[in-house]
């Protein structure tokens, strides 16, 4: 019983980092062009 003191919060803290994590990448418009960057990855760079 006493490993769940310990687990319960850390599980709660870890689970609330990912919620702020995910909305700081909603904020910042990470999911807004999702074609384009499929389009990009396959383009080849052109050396000068």
């Amino acid at each position: 019983m006493n490993v769940l003191v310990f687990l319960i919060p850390v599980s709660l803290i870890l689970g609330f980092g990912g919620l702020v994590a995910f909305l700081w990448t909603l904020k910042n418009r990470q999911y807004e062009d999702l074609e384009g960057d499929a389009a990009r990855i396959l383009l080849e760079d052109r050396e000068p």
